[in-house]
């Protein structure tokens, strides 16, 4: 699409006319016109006015140096992208999909003065080809916005987001606060919450969250809430806590991947789906796409990781001397991990897939303890430490901060 990018011309016009009383000093003052005032338009640091412009989009298998030809930028002038280094900018990185924008002189040949490439909302890089190739980074602006939002869930927690025109990573990051203590798989209708966050934006349009400060989440009736406190300044790190200071982060997180459904329970007594024999089914099952991150619920040591049988892929991981967890049917595994490294909570451990006696991909999900298998759904987890005595009058008085945002009454 093309757009004219002109020049207003303002011209005023001052007549006055200036008389005396006595005729012997009478004068007059001819019209007198202002100067033309050229109104300068400014776009990714440069001055556009004098260019037309017209946008694109880099295409499949298409390499930078092939826009340039494609638009007409000479042969030489694009040859110097290939002197540019990769701390200027990494053509490597060029991805089909994203826009760039042409500037050209309005002259017969529709010269190309300038190209923007848009690696993203915030970044662009703007190319000089008049003559040479020279190269400057754009970063727009970026304005952080403070909020309070509230939801009431219907049917998950990632649909209350889009209903409520909330940008969809609150989602991701609230799921991410409570992950220890909400068991984002038994969501309710009637569910909610309410947050108090700050949210970039860049030329009006939201580009994600900046930070969320506070949040009550109601689930089955019950509020649970979270409090951004950093304890100690020297970590540089902040964590949430409950309404009265103990932390949200558990031993154990809820569950091993995001926004899927149980297809299966624990049980002793379970049909097989695939043998279609009864026979004990001492895991979760959870239905997820193929290559949906599966993520350890928590710090430990990689004890088997091999296909086995009817479980397929496999990964089992020893967390202390009481708990260990497998993870089954993976369609592959996670970076680095091998039989003997070592996993921190999240961690992503493998992906989803159908491997072994499996009707479709999901994940199959077992907890041991003590040796003896357990329902991953009533297993306990203990908490971290919480505030310590000598920060609870601050964690208090921010707190108190945060329940005014939140609209809560102590």
């Amino acid at each position: 699409m093309k757009r004219i990018l002109y020049t207003a011309l303002t011209v005023g016009l001052l007549a006055g006319f200036t008389a005396c009383s006595s005729t012997e000093n009478e004068q007059n003052t001819g019209d007198a016109a202002t100067p033309a005032v050229e109104q300068v338009i400014t776009e990714y640091g440069i001055n556009v006015t004098p260019y037309t412009a017209e946008t694109g989009s880099v295409k499949s298998g298409q390499t930078l140096s092939g826009v340039f030809e494609h638009v007409g930028v000479p042969r030489q002038v694009a040859a110097g992208l290939n002197t540019l280094s990769y701390d200027v900018f990494d053509v490597r990185k060029v991805r089909a999909g994203n826009q760039f924008t042409v500037y050209r002189m309005q002259d017969s040949l529709q010269t190309p003065a300038y190209i923007v490439y848009h690696g993203s909302v915030v970044n662009h890089w703007v190319f000089n080809v008049q003559d040479s190739l020279s190269v400057t980074h754009y970063q727009k602006p970026v304005t952080t916005v403070e909020k309070v939002s509230t939801a009431v869930i219907e049917t998950s927690l990632w649909d209350a987001t889009i209903k409520n025109n909330l940008n969809i990573n609150l989602s991701l990051e609230l799921s991410d606060i409570y992950a220890w203590v909400i068991d984002f798989f038994g969501i309710q209708k009637g569910d909610g919450f309410t947050v108090y966050y700050t949210e970039n934006y860049v030329d009006s349009v939201s580009v994600g969250i900046d930070e969320i400060y506070a949040a009550k989440f109601t689930h089955n009736k019950q509020d649970y809430y979270a409090y951004r406190y950093n304890v100690d300044d020297s970590l540089h790190v902040d964590f949430y806590w409950d309404e009265n200071g103990g932390s949200l982060r558990k031993t154990f997180l809820k569950a091993p991947l995001k926004f899927s459904r149980i297809s299966s329970k624990f049980s002793y007594a379970r049909k097989h789906p695939v043998y279609k024999v009864v026979r004990p089914h001492t895991g979760v099952d959870y239905a997820a796409p193929t290559g949906t991150p599966v993520v350890a619920i928590g710090d430990g040591k990689v004890i088997f990781r091999a296909y086995k049988g009817g479980g397929g892929h496999t990964v089992k991981i020893k967390h202390n001397s009481v708990y260990t967890t497998a993870y089954l049917h993976l369609s592959k595994y996670g970076p680095g991990i091998t039989v003997g490294s070592h996993v921190k909570q999240g961690q992503v451990i493998g992906y989803v897939g159908s491997t072994g006696a499996s009707t479709g991909p999901h994940l199959d999900f077992r907890v041991w303890k003590n040796g003896t298998p357990i329902d991953p759904l009533k297993m306990e987890s203990p908490a971290a430490e919480p505030i310590p005595a000598s920060k609870m009058d601050e964690f208090k008085a921010a707190k108190a901060k945060y329940d005014e945002k939140l609209g809560v009454r102590n």
